[in-house]
């Protein structure tokens, strides 16, 4: 059934978790602002958008926007590639005073429920280095997998340029970085229980951090060598 507007209650907070429109274009160089903020912090890239982009987004019915009494607090749109093969929920964003109450969870799983309605027999897919944006998409059966079974269109692999790691996946002719490739078939979405889950997230954020520490080490002893 069509994703409409629902109200999220949390403690003192009302959030409103809808599908993005024209009357959200007020909003979106607020939203570009959080994500080039949150970049900064994180050090590592949400590709940079204009506000152009997300209301092209919005217009288009494919994002998603979480709204506290009038004001933006959470944002995440939808991208599409080799014919909408495959489709991403990018730019998932929620603002610094509202992180502790779920609502990331909140935007993706709507995000989420908006592309199975828009592109029921694509594969999702995403690139990360959150743990904490891993386990939602863990939950909502994504399974991780190498850069080779995600798209190949250039265009998406440009948004990477922005990320202070891009100098990695160059390196290593973009066959991994420090980001975890996941992907989720649309047309069969695997109905995994509770404990499958949970086995599969634990696996999944040891893989996680020791491919970190070997990728790093790695680098290490190849600038070492050409020194």
């Amino acid at each position: 059934m069509p994703l409409k507007s629902v109200l999220h209650y949390n403690f003192q907070m009302i959030f409103s978790v809808e599908v993005a429109n024209l009357s959200h274009f007020q909003y979106a160089t607020t939203i570009c602002q959080m994500m080039e903020d949150a970049a900064k912090i994180r050090g590592t890239g949400i590709a940079k958008r204009q506000p152009e982009y997300i209301c092209k987004k919005m217009e288009e019915g494919k994002a998603v926007i979480a709204l506290h009494q009038d004001r933006v607090v959470g944002f995440c749109y939808i991208e599409d590639w080799e014919n909408q093969k495959y489709v991403a929920n990018s730019g998932l964003i929620v603002h610094p005073d509202f992180r502790q109450f779920g609502l990331a969870k909140l935007i993706k799983q709507a995000t989420f429920r908006l592309s199975k309605e828009k592109f029921p027999q694509a594969k999702l897919f995403g690139i990360t280095t959150s743990l904490a944006v891993m386990k939602i998409n863990s939950d909502l059966g994504y399974q991780p997998v190498t850069f080779s079974e995600l798209t190949q269109d250039e265009t998406f692999w440009k948004g990477c340029q922005s990320c202070k790691n891009y100098d990695i996946l160059q390196r290593t002719e973009r066959k991994m970085c420090l980001c975890t490739g996941m992907v989720c078939d649309l047309a069969q979405i695997p109905a995994s229980d509770t404990v499958q889950k949970k086995t599969l997230w634990t696996a999944l954020s040891k893989s996680v951090k020791n491919k970190k520490f070997a990728l790093n080490n790695n680098l290490f002893l190849k600038k070492s060598n050409e020194q």
